[in-house]
């Protein structure tokens, strides 16, 4: 019997020509199966209520358009009630922008790079609070380009550019003010150390900007790359516990990709830190996703007690190997395409109706779901993965495990044999999981995790 092979996405998120060694998409866009933007306005009412159902059952058919993409992510990333109505939602989206440029000024206040168009790669502050007056800061900060200079040749040109030394002339009056208003602090009485703290990661992030999705297309502009330091520098902000971690950038990438409003794109990432904001947490004695690869090893051990005992006779019993994994969500394992096709999978398969209003209130929430104990949510607008937890006794006062620990536990079955009769050593665990990279079908991925998952929950409840 003949079938579509589909069309491919890759087209949509354009690589470099000169970087051949990007693999191919495996992802295919398939009538009848991927949500397409015709589907999509069709399960909405004339008021704009969303049948969100429907929504899901197709995305875990075929994925979504990646014309629609950054749309329907804003609902299964929970920014949006699928029971709200257009002007609703308009509302919501109106105050979100309006905050999010609040934040942004009071950002650009304490560090005028910020939404300038520019951002740095060299720390602009000592720990103390002291301005460092670099060769590499003073260009970057300076919005005056030397002719000839494509955007993205400003950080190598810089050494060639100015002298060393511990001072450089500002070139122009803005660059003068931009130093000025970066020593403010050390003239006032007192300094505040969030604000030092945050500063102090301003070019951490501005390094890892300039790392992430190096082979798109997409990132040869300047602007796009302002875009994403931009955001990530306003979230470091904003969120005083977690502030930035490496990683972050390959999480908030794609929104901004998909999104073409700023303030959009962040809060599509602040919904997402809602979720993964624990494994960036760390404290003195433990980074959050400790806590992960902790429950990681209980599903191996139950699901495939050899290979566990293996790992852990190797000395991997902590799963340290599987760290990337879980921290930026496959995307080193898989093409870029493929990363988004996985992540709407992912969160289709996990969709609680219930999760707007867990963000925007988590108190109400929390009343409203102990006054309806006996009346269950329905179960046909969550994802499967959701229906599973809830048909076994629903969620207890401990969060439920993640379908990306399945994921990963997923992998570790399909490699099991090459791992217990080939690796001799923890180099060749990581050897042999990075061989998977290019090589995993999103859909199987999420079809095993489903598959382990229930095999977790039945064996996890024998004695």
């Amino acid at each position: 019997m003949w079938r579509d092979p589909g069309a491919p996405a890759d087209s949509f998120y354009e690589v470099r020509p000169e970087c051949t060694d990007v693999p191919k998409s495996r992802f295919r866009i398939k009538a009848g199966k991927t949500l397409s933007a015709r589907k999509w306005q069709a399960a909405f009412t004339p008021d704009g209520y969303l049948d969100i159902g429907k929504i899901l059952r197709r995305i875990q058919r075929g994925g979504v358009h990646p014309s629609i993409r950054g749309e329907v992510w804003e609902f299964l990333l929970g920014c949006y009630d699928p029971k709200s109505t257009f002007d609703e939602r308009e509302q919501i989206r109106q105050r979100r922008r309006n905050q999010y440029a609040r934040w942004k000024e009071e950002c650009r206040q304490m560090f005028p790079v910020v939404g300038s168009g520019r951002f740095v790669t060299a720390p602009i502050i000592t720990e103390d609070g002291r301005p460092v007056q670099d060769p590499i800061v003073l260009s970057q900060i300076n919005p005056e380009k030397e002719p000839g200079l494509p955007p993205k040749s400003e950080v190598d040109a810089v050494n060639g550019k100015l002298t060393n030394g511990n001072t450089v002339a500002c070139s122009t009056s803005s660059s003068c003010e931009v130093l000025e208003r970066v020593k403010e602090p050390i003239n006032c009485a007192t300094v505040d150390k969030k604000e030092i703290q945050w500063k102090l990661t301003l070019h951490q992030i501005g390094l890892d900007v300039v790392r992430t999705d190096r082979t798109l297309v997409f990132y040869e502009k300047q602007e796009n790359l302002s875009k994403l330091w931009d955001i990530l520098a306003v979230y470091a902000w904003i969120d005083k516990d977690v502030g930035y971690c490496q990683g972050m950038s390959d999480l908030c990438s794609p929104m901004i990709i998909l999104l073409h409003d700023e303030a959009d794109a962040f809060w599509c990432f602040e919904r997402l830190m809602r979720r993964l904001r624990g494994n960036f947490r760390c404290t003195e004695r433990s980074v959050g996703v400790e806590a992960q690869l902790h429950n990681l090893a209980a599903i191996t051990q139950i699901i495939d007690p050899k290979l566990h005992q293996h790992l852990e006779t190797l000395g991997g019993g902590d799963y340290l190997f599987a760290f990337r994994m879980l921290m930026v969500l496959f995307r080193r394992e898989f093409s870029f395409c493929d990363s988004l096709y996985l992540w709407e999978m992912m969160w289709a398969l996990e969709y609680d109706p219930d999760l707007f209003h867990l963000y925007e209130d988590p108190e109400a929430a929390n009343e409203k779901a102990e006054g309806s104990k006996g009346k269950a949510k329905s179960i046909r607008q969550c994802g499967k993965f959701e229906r599973e937890i809830m048909r076994n006794g629903g969620k207890s006062s401990e969060a439920p495990l993640p379908i990306s620990l399945f994921l990963v536990a997923s992998v570790l079955k399909d490699k099991s044999s090459k791992l217990l009769q080939e690796a001799r050593g923890l180099d060749d665990v990581v050897k042999i999981l990075n061989d998977v990279t290019g090589n995993l079908d999103a859909k199987k991925a999420c079809s095993g995790a489903m598959k382990i998952h229930k095999r977790y929950l039945r064996k996890a409840k024998q004695p």
